[in-house]
């Protein structure tokens, strides 16, 4: 689990891992239950050395994982699609993320990790927001996912085509960021101050991409 062996040179260290997790949302989070894989896609937050992970203890998956079955977390990103002069040799440039182990519920601190979590979502929101009630710490359930020093493969690909023919070969940048603010219809409240942030936020990262 803890070593490539298909294009080893792509492995990263705890930096990129870092990067891969506080760049996404969403994760994949796998098990297996009666014998049967058992996959989900989840939000999720990394908090130092963990992950936070939260939903409904009504979810089947997170009580099967919170009762001590193994799982496995992913993340990918897919930041540009690798144009080349032949099918075989198009490809992507990616970075991925695949952690295993054993989730630990936190029943004690779980209403301060849902407060981290919003803010790491969303920096600043959860000093706008009323604080969560006992009926809605009593619904959710916490989970965090540990990060140690032999559990985890980061990956990640650059760079354009393999190789040429001679036809026309390039890289396609993605982009992801918000694309506007979309208030409840019939509401007249101003926009909270951590929306405006995350807006401005991603169209000062579009004026600064580089187009290729």
């Amino acid at each position: 689990m803890d070593k490539l062996t298909r294009y080893p040179q792509r492995g990263g260290d705890r930096r990129l891992l870092d990067e891969i997790l506080d760049d996404g949302v969403v994760a994949v989070l796998s098990t297996v239950a009666d014998g049967q894989p058992w996959s989900v896609p989840i939000a999720y937050a990394r908090l130092g050395d963990r992950i936070v992970l939260h939903g409904s203890t009504g979810a089947g998956a997170l009580r099967h994982v919170a009762a001590g079955a193994p799982a496995t977390l992913t993340v990918t990103h897919v930041d540009a699609l690798i144009v080349a002069d032949t099918a075989f040799d198009h490809s992507m440039n990616y970075r991925s993320a695949v952690l295993r182990g054993a989730l630990t519920p936190e029943a004690v601190d779980g209403a301060e990790l849902l407060e981290a979590f919003t803010d790491k979502l969303l920096p600043g929101r959860s000093a706008e927001l009323r604080a969560n009630t006992r009926k809605e710490l009593a619904a959710t359930t916490v989970l965090t996912f540990p990060i140690t020093a032999d559990n985890w493969i980061a990956k990640a690909r650059t760079g354009g085509a393999s190789s040429s023919e001679g036809g026309w070969s390039g890289v396609l940048p993605l982009r992801k960021g918000y694309a506007r603010v979309e208030p409840t219809p019939g509401q007249e409240l101003p926009v909270p101050a951590s929306v405006r942030a995350a807006l401005e936020a991603s169209e000062d990262g579009a004026r600064c991409a580089p187009v290729s």
